[in-house]
């Protein structure tokens, strides 16, 4: 697709912290046949990620940048004309996301983010889904730990049941590690805004069609103890459930009635308690400007943990999936999920559009629908763990 274009993939935002590390995954992971480029506002510092990149390849010292800025229309029109996949790690998206969005929607290149806000997944939908659709672009959003783990996994897991009756699957998580400064400022504007969140679902649930003769839901679940596992279950609020039943709506391997639930996993109940109590406290806080200020202001954009930090941290999902009379007990595991793997999941999922054979789809589609088998496959080769456990 769009075998004309100068490159197969722009990365926009490569400056960033996260950003950086899909860089430094690129230059040891990619094919040779892969022509990129980085783009960002600051040429200055493009240049210093590329000569950080030269010292993993040489061949990378002449690697082109491109100076693009979310303020200047006319700059990311131009990225976007001359890429076949644009990625970006440049947050929090609903304040800095859409003029990129826009750019690839109308040029019919294909986009893929990190986001796990929903509010602008949904104003994306509303805004720009009809105008990918009309010139084949693929707006793949939620392409880091939110949520390719969960909507991989539950991929994995529903191919093992039988797709002619109801299929219902709860997934499990559980992580261990420090999360991003774009990962903490995207979760604190969007507690800030949960009457915009809502606004916005409302407008997407008005324009969206439903699937065609099937039922998919993604509801809550309740706190409680999950004796096989040994451990509390708590709703777990991410968009990750509403990425779900996205692809389930598209896909009919999912089955005729499928149901998601989505918790995270807590060994101890005073965890869950003090877990809960602080996060009512932090979106109050948020709602009041000065200290949402204060809270924005204690990561500061382009922070993160050291390597050696990073080395130490893990996350595991487990999912628990129920039809046609089967039972099957599924995980989705590997190091640090805020910042390696969140990399390495967002450039073999770039990689994934620029090269491997896929469905035919437009529009806003998620990572399993637009992906599916193919990005599992480049997943579990870079070392992310999916198997089936004992039922």
């Amino acid at each position: 697709m769009r075998a004309d274009r100068r490159y197969d993939l722009v990365l926009f935002g490569a400056t960033g912290f996260t950003g950086g590390l899909t860089a430094e995954y690129l230059a040891r992971h990619a094919p040779e046949r892969l022509r990129w480029a980085l783009a960002g506002r600051n040429p200055d510092k493009l240049a210093a990620v590329r000569e950080r990149l030269a010292a993993i390849d040489p061949a990378l010292a002449e690697l082109p940048l491109l100076t693009a800025d979310v303020t200047d229309p006319a700059s990311l029109r131009a990225v976007a004309e001359c890429a076949r996949v644009v990625a970006t790690t440049v947050g929090p998206y609903v304040h800095h996301g859409e003029p990129l969005v826009a750019a690839c929607a109308a040029a019919g290149t294909d986009y893929l983010d990190i986001t796990g806000e929903p509010e602008f997944v949904d104003r994306m939908y509303v805004r720009h889904h009809a105008e990918a659709v009309r010139t084949g672009a693929r707006l793949v959003h939620a392409c880091g730990f939110d949520s390719i783990p969960h909507d991989l996994g539950v991929w994995y897991t529903v191919k093992q049941l039988p797709a002619d009756g109801p299929i219902a699957v709860d997934g499990y998580v559980r992580a261990g590690g420090r999360f991003s400064a774009g990962t903490y400022h995207s979760a604190l504007t969007a507690f800030s805004r949960t009457g915009e969140t809502s606004r916005a679902a409302r407008a997407r649930r008005a324009m969206e069609p439903g699937p065609d003769g099937r039922r998919v839901r993604a509801v809550p679940g309740k706190v409680g103890r999950v004796r096989e596992f040994g451990q509390w279950a708590v709703p777990l609020p991410t968009i990750d459930p509403q990425v779900v039943r996205r692809s389930a709506a598209a896909r009919p391997e999912y089955g005729p009635d499928f149901r998601y639930r989505h918790f995270a996993a807590m060994k101890r109940l005073p965890t869950v308690l003090v877990a809960g109590v602080g996060l009512a406290g932090v979106m109050g806080l948020v709602k009041v400007a000065p200290t949402r200020r204060w809270l924005l202001g204690r990561l500061a954009s382009g922070q993160g943990p050291t390597a050696e930090q990073r080395a130490k941290s893990w996350f595991r999902v487990r999912f628990v999936g129920t039809g046609g009379g089967r039972r099957v007990v599924t995980e989705v595991a590997g190091g640090d999920p805020g910042y390696d793997e969140t990399a390495k999941m967002l450039a073999e999922s770039a990689l994934c559009l620029a090269f491997d054979d896929l469905p035919e789809t437009a529009g806003q589609v998620t990572p399993a629908a637009a992906m599916g088998d193919a990005l599992l496959d480049r997943l579990v080769r870079a070392g992310i763990t999916f198997r089936t456990l004992p039922a």
